[in-house]
């Protein structure tokens, strides 16, 4: 077995997104950024925690992902770090999406940010929101499937 771990090409994930809402559909696609905020995202430095994703003009656009800046990297730049940020989707999916997200209860998410190759992608979903008692079940799932392991594994031995 090596030591060296293989290096995850995952930038940083909603996992918030995932107890808040059930995942109706899934989408990948590319994110249209600066010199800085590629070498702040090597560094590790973004959350997607409150991100969404907007429709205006036939374009997509993220918003509320955080990247923050290195002090470094962007010294002659004057830096927004929340700002918006152009989604790179071609036009079925856009309208798809669109349509769809303008229905009652339904949103668009982020959920991943990673690498592909050299490229950013953010991983997009099409969501609708769970209610409370949807997500106690959801966590005593989670509770009996972790059990299960446990068990498992004690008679396995």
């Amino acid at each position: 077995m090596s030591k060296h771990k293989t290096p995850s090409n995952t930038i940083a994930q909603n996992k918030k997104a995932l107890h808040d809402y059930h995942i109706i559909e899934t989408f990948e696609a590319g994110i249209a950024l600066s010199g800085w905020e590629v070498k702040s995202l090597r560094a590790g430095k973004c959350q997607l925690r409150d991100s969404y994703v907007i429709f205006k003009d036939n374009e997509a656009w993220l918003l509320g992902a955080l990247i923050t800046p290195l002090l470094s990297a962007s010294t002659h730049v004057r830096t927004d770090d929340v700002a918006r940020r152009k989604l790179l989707l071609k036009r079925r999916e856009i309208d798809k999406l669109a349509g769809q997200s303008e229905q009652t209860g339904y949103t668009v998410v982020a959920l991943s940010m990673f690498w592909k190759r050299h490229l950013v992608k953010v991983k997009i979903a099409l969501v609708k929101g769970k209610q409370s008692h949807d997500k106690r079940e959801t966590m005593k799932n989670r509770d009996w499937d972790r059990q299960k392991q446990r068990i498992m594994k004690q008679h396995n031995r």
